[in-house]
């Protein structure tokens, strides 16, 4: 299979990225990020995530944020929810795309939302069908598919056998997640293939960390396995409290800078997004994850 054309960027900054970072931002400046990532030309941007603030206080105010962004034509902003309770907000607030999650790995479900596998895809029975009643399109998310901090390594026939179970629950599409950042391109691309028998590779999509400085020559490895969208973080935000030391996703500049090089069209301004990057980091007070981003400033 030959090298994609076009590649759709999925941007978790938003949510994902700082969700993980231990200074959370005020809600006008979540908003601008937002915004200015769409002004960038990313086509799907991670609004929030409407779990407990008590859990994830990063995200407190996120159906504040989804009423107030201005909604550029053409962009997704898609939301995160634990469940029914968390979809009925996200529904109030005007969200029109959810995502759902559960893992690979039975002991990062306990430890991270506190039940098996399976009763994660039980208790999102309720939400898909809400979210179906409502003409909302349905993300699904897969933790830890290259490895686990407690279980280590992953068989792939299990990210398969979840990822199927997502689909058939409602998901339009899979982003598998490396959610430690250990995988290497042989693994990544052996997952891929493995999960493709059970699920279409057209609705996968990566969501790699960075720990190991492996993510980009995983992503690399997987385009011609037919994978065509990327999750990624602006200034590679983000990190993982399961995982002592994990750094953040992908840095989004990185992806794009990649793609660029390959001729594989993104729709995304690099200028415009090393801009965001460099400005979110300075907020933030803290190193900018993009190298491309950090040379393109430069």
């Amino acid at each position: 299979m030959a090298l994609p054309t076009h590649v759709r960027i999925v941007e978790v900054g938003p949510r994902d990225g700082l969700q993980n970072e231990p200074s959370p931002i005020g809600l006008e400046d979540r908003i601008a990020l937002i915004e200015r990532l769409a002004d960038a030309g990313l086509p799907v941007i991670e609004a929030g995530s409407f779990v407990s603030p008590k859990w994830v206080p990063q995200m407190a105010g996120s159906d504040e944020v989804l009423r107030r962004i201005h909604r550029k034509s053409g962009v997704s902003y898609p939301v995160l929810v634990p469940n029914l309770k968390g979809f009925e907000a996200a529904l109030a607030a005007g969200a029109d795309e959810i995502a759902i999650f559960t893992a690979a790995s039975e002991a990062f479900s306990q430890k991270n939302i506190n039940c098996s596998i399976a009763e994660s895809l039980e208790r999102f029975g309720p939400v898909v069908a809400a979210a179906r009643q409502h003409n909302m399109r349905i993300r699904g998310y897969v933790s830890c598919v290259l490895g686990c901090p407690y279980e280590g390594e992953i068989a792939p026939a299990k990210v398969a056998e979840v990822a199927a179970q997502l689909l058939a629950l409602g998901a339009y599409e899979v982003s598998l997640g490396d959610t430690i950042g250990i995988g290497t391109p042989g693994k990544a691309r052996a997952l891929i293939e493995a999960v493709a028998d059970r699920v279409p590779s057209q609705q996968l999509a990566l969501h790699f960390h960075d720990t190991y400085g492996q993510a980009l020559a995983n992503i690399y490895a997987c385009l011609d396995a037919g994978i065509r969208t990327v999750d990624a973080a602006v200034a590679g935000l983000g990190g993982c409290p399961y995982a002592k030391g994990a750094s953040g996703n992908v840095a989004t500049e990185d992806v794009v800078y990649m793609l660029n090089g390959l001729g594989i069209e993104t729709g995304v301004d690099l200028m415009k997004l090393a801009e965001t990057g460099a400005w979110i980091s300075g907020l933030l007070g803290r190193a900018n994850g993009s190298k491309s981003g950090r040379a393109c400033r430069a």
